[in-house]
C-alpha cells in the first residue's frame, strides 16, 4: 500500500479509507492478507483522487463506481455526473480568476500609493 501511496501521491490513511469504503473493488490480497494492487488498481486510485479534487463526495464516488461496474450501458449516466462536476469547476475557476484580478488590482493600488502616484484611501478608515 505504501508504494501505491507514493505513486498516487496520497496518504496511507486516505488509501486505507478508500479501500474500507469499498471504493477500490477487487483488490487482491497476499498470503498475509495484505492488499496487493495491480496497475489497474493504481490507475483507479489516481482516478479517485481526481474525482475528489473535482468535488465529488464519497457517496458520489460510490455512485460513480457503481455505474462504472455496470459497464458500457452506464456511460450516459457517468457522462452526466462528470458534466455536472465540470460545470461547477468552470464556475469555481471563474470565481478564482475574479479573486486573482482583485488581488492584482489591489497590489497595483498599493504599488501606486508607495510610489506616490496615488493618494491612499481606505473604506475602513474615516475620511480625513
Amino acid at each position: 500500500m505504501m508504494q501505491v501511496c507514493r505513486e498516487a501521491d496520497m496518504t496511507y490513511q486516505t488509501l486505507k479509507f478508500y479501500c474500507n469504503q469499498g471504493l477500490v473493488p477487487n483488490v487482491k490480497r497476499d498470503k498475509n492478507n495484505r492488499r496487493v494492487f495491480d496497475k489497474h488498481d493504481v490507475e483507479w486510485v489516481k482516478s479517485l483522487i481526481c474525482l475528489k479534487r473535482c468535488g465529488m463526495s464519497i457517496e458520489e464516488m460510490k455512485e460513480y463506481l457503481a455505474l462504472c461496474l455496470q459497464g458500457e450501458t452506464s456511460i450516459p449516466q457517468r457522462k452526466t455526473m462528470l458534466a455536472e462536476k465540470r460545470s461547477r469547476l468552470v464556475e469555481q475557476i471563474a470565481e478564482l480568476e475574479a479573486s486573482v484580478e482583485y488581488i492584482d488590482w489591489k497590489q497595483g493600488f498599493y504599488d501606486d500609493v508607495l510610489a506616490g502616484r496615488t493618494e491612499y484611501f481606505s473604506n475602513l478608515l474615516p475620511e480625513k
